[in-house]
């Protein structure tokens, strides 16, 4: 019987060509988009998820407190005591790692040198994570501090192999480090990702001040892996004093969460996780199902639509002894020989544009046909896309009584496929509209975002690490930098003009009570011509300046500073800044220092010639890009020989901030268009089905003098009626969803009516241009031919 049906089901796969076409076309079209993005879903769902023991790593976050002792805000960095206390403490804590944050860093083999990522870690995280080991030993790889650990891909890069086990690299051009273990390459959804590593006692060794104890100076980040067993609630209750109790002025406390929901679960609200990335995730998942399920139901149309060709066949089967099991089986066998058709199309289509789909998102995504669990999954994937799309037409075809068939009545129902077509098409518009606002309204978010003023000149600036000599030679850098006509200005900083680094709080001021002492302020160091070089607009004052030795002991505040200080002539104040005495010199206006999408917190602006890591330099307009970069990158070279030259334009890294809006911006519009594509197969399916239905009515119609126009307004209108009742379902439901994501952003923009009627009106358009089509097709036809068929 099985043969059989394959036999039956391959004969009308061939002799359908064209529906076949577009059945398979659009289900492919359908699977490939579904796939695509549950591998998107997979990729962020998976972060930090690799391994066995992965669900019981946690990393250490930290609550602060308002001066109400309410939480304020929840952060992932932890001073440098509060990981080996709770090693000390707690026996449930089976091992413990601090680590920084992993910025770019100089290794070096002989004359090849590179910027890699790099981290610094306690040897326990080698007990946390289950790297693969290519070579070495885990259990002593970190155990001394000039000990470093690699990825394959590094050591690759390096020599040519990854048979470098005990071999020396140069490391920050300074320190020779022996190579002790070589492992597998991260994936790329890990969030403590390095190219190489290297022990925690190496950091304190060039850093004092990473050696000092410190509670409060929230600069590195802590995991610890806990005893299965434990229960976490009881677990943080236990911690949430160990800060207080350990630095009573802290206002802080901290508490664990695990590593592999934080990539998802990211926003808290009073200490709760809120949701995240999360959100975004099961939107894909959403719009996934949604576009499979439109697919599936364009098949069921599609099916419908050529019925009455089957209904002879149905009927004849029966009349000799078909039962309707045999009959639904044969459909369904119709149905999975299409799907799996779709199926390997939709494969080839999915290894097409699955390069430009990594690229469009940043990452690498694969699909790897050794996995049986890959091959499983599209098994059930196929099966039960097959079964949902062919049970319909399967049982309506097989419920047709062969009296009425052969009676030529078996196209008369009682109704019920037209109210389950209208349900269909409804359905299917209805999903579009919303795509379609949707989109619009994310658009228009991302768009008001980017529009936000930026507050500093991000499309005329670049920037450097201040790497090896560049720290030492700062000044004969800027003299050259500026002889040269490449700039116009530079400053040295602490951090990126475009990336929040660093905060701090127990600030005084005349007037300012012990509770203020809690107010968090962002913080920058810097030098001279801060102000020049940014383009950061000064409202009040003036910047530092050589010609006043004074500056050495000044700051400048911006605009959220003196507004939270209630400070009504700043200029010339006296501050107390990391129990200095400070003056407070300038205020300048507030600018983009964090997320795009939240208010600016207090900022100082501090001088401090000790502490760089950053040049930020404003290029020559009157030179060409190519021609400032070739003049900078030659200095640069000069100056600091052992370090490659990495520079980095400012409006890319300021673009880096709306990485996640983008992406959902981009791959909602992209899947959003495909949603609605399919639903336009489908009501050009069902535009044929009624078509056919009617071959006999349009034929006498036209015999009796009607004309084109009416004839093709004859059988648009039902399906334009439905349409609109598609809008008016889709418009409030589309609404109400977008305006509570909006919410979501401190700073938003408003939905349009306007947008939701040029939404409607496109819909409407869009179907009209489908339906037009089949029914111009259809009121052309000769009406001999018609009345000849019927």
């Amino acid at each position: 019987m099985f043969k059989l049906n394959l036999k039956i089901a391959l004969r009308n796969l061939w002799r359908n060509k064209t529906s076949s076409f577009i059945n398979i076309s659009g289900l492919a079209i359908g699977l490939a988009s579904c796939l695509l993005l549950l591998l998107y879903v997979s990729y962020e769902w998976s972060y930090d998820n690799q391994g066995k023991d992965a669900s019981h790593i946690y990393k250490v976050l930290t609550n602060y407190l308002d001066i109400n002792k309410r939480i304020e805000g929840t952060g992932e960095n932890t001073g440098n005591m509060a990981g080996p206390k709770l090693k000390e403490d707690y026996p449930a804590v089976q091992a413990m790692s601090r680590y920084e944050w992993g910025g770019p860093k100089l290794i070096a083999n002989g004359t090849k040198s590179f910027k890699k990522r790099g981290r610094f870690a306690d040897a326990d995280i080698l007990n946390i994570f289950e790297y693969t080991f290519l070579s070495g030993d885990r259990k002593t790889a970190l155990d001394a501090p000039n000990n470093v650990i690699v990825t394959a891909s590094t050591a690759q890069t390096l020599f040519g192999t990854t048979d470098v086990l005990n071999k020396t690299v140069r490391f920050d051009n300074k320190l020779s480090l022996k190579i002790t273990g070589v492992i597998k390459d991260l994936p790329g959804n890990t969030s403590v990702y390095f190219d190489f590593l290297m022990p925690w006692s190496l950091y304190e060794t060039q850093f004092d001040w990473v050696k000092s104890p410190s509670w409060t100076n929230y600069n590195w980040e802590t995991v610890i892996k806990l005893d299965p067993s434990t229960d976490i609630a009881q677990f943080n209750s236990a911690i949430k004093g160990m800060m207080e109790k350990n630095h009573p002025h802290s206002r802080s406390f901290i508490f664990v969460y695990p590593l592999n929901k934080l990539h998802l679960n990211s926003t808290f609200i009073n200490g709760k996780s809120s949701g995240g990335k999360i959100e975004q995730v099961r939107l894909f998942m959403g719009l996934a199902i949604g576009i499979l399920l439109i697919a599936c139901v364009n098949f069921m149309n599609m099916a419908t639509a050529k019925s009455e060709r089957r209904a002879k066949e149905v009927g004849i089967k029966k009349t000799i002894g078909a039962t309707r099991g045999s009959l639904i089986s044969q459909f369904l066998m119709e149905s999975l020989v299409l799907t799996f058709c779709s199926a390997v199309m939709a494969i080839v289509l999915i290894e097409l544009t699955l390069p430009l789909f990594n690229n469009l998102l940043g990452i690498t995504l694969a699909i790897s046909y050794s996995n049986f669990y890959v091959w499983a999954g599209l098994v059930a994937v196929v099966i039960l896309t097959g079964l949902i799309a062919g049970s319909y037409p399967a049982f309506y075809l097989s419920s047709f009584n062969p009296i009425q068939i052969l009676k030529k009545k078996g196209s008369k129902n009682n109704g019920q496929f037209i109210s389950l077509r209208q349900i269909l098409v409804i359905g299917q518009f209805s999903f579009a509209v919303i795509l379609i606002i949707a989109t619009t309204v994310i658009y228009q978010q991302i768009r008001f975002i980017k529009d936000r003023p930026v507050g500093y000149k991000v499309n005329e600036l670049v920037e450097i690490e201040q790497d090896g000599n560049l720290y030492e030679k700062f000044d004969l850098l800027k003299t050259r930098l500026l002889q040269s006509g490449a700039v116009t200005a530079l400053a040295q900083t602490s951090s990126s003009i475009t990336r929040d680094g660093s905060s701090f709080i127990g600030m005084e001021w005349q007037g300012s009570a012990a509770a203020d002492k809690l107010i968090t302020f962002n913080q920058i160091a810097t030098t001279y011509d801060f102000i020049k070089t940014t383009g950061v607009s000064l409202l009040e004052g003036r910047e530092f300046s050589p010609h006043f030795a004074s500056d050495s002991a000044a700051v400048m505040v911006n605009r959220s500073a003196v507004k939270r200080m209630n400070l009504t002539e700043p200029i010339g104040q006296t501050i107390l800044y990391h129990g200095e005495k400070r003056t407070i010199v300038g205020v300048f206006d507030d600018f983009i220092w964090g997320s795009p999408v939240q208010s600016e917190r207090p900022m100082v602006v501090a001088f401090n010639k000790g502490w760089g890591g950053r040049v930020i330099m404003h290029l020559n307009p009157a030179n060409t890009t190519a021609a400032n970069l070739a003049s900078i990158t030659r200095i640069i070279k000069e100056i600091n020989p052992a370090y490659p030259v990495d520079i980095n334009f400012t409006d890319r890294l300021y673009a880096d901030k709306l990485n996640t809006q983008s992406i959902l911006g981009v791959l909602s519009n992209l899947f959003g268009g495909l949603a609605i594509f399919i639903s336009c197969l489908g009501l050009f399916g069902l535009t044929a089905y009624s078509a056919e239905q009617r071959t006999k009515e349009i034929g006498v119609r036209k015999v009796l003098g009607a004309s084109v126009t009416s004839l093709m307004k004859l059988l648009s209108l039902s399906f334009l009626k439905m349409v609109m009742a598609a809008i008016i379902i889709g418009v409030p439901v589309a609404d109400y969803i977008m305006s509570g994501w909006l919410k979501s952003f401190e700073f938003h923009t408003t939905i349009n009516w306007l947008v939701i009627v040029l939404a409607a009106m496109g819909t409407l358009g869009i179907a009209l241009v489908t339906v037009s089509f089949q029914a111009y097709k259809a009121a052309k036809t000769n009406p001999v031919q018609a009345l000849k068929y019927e």
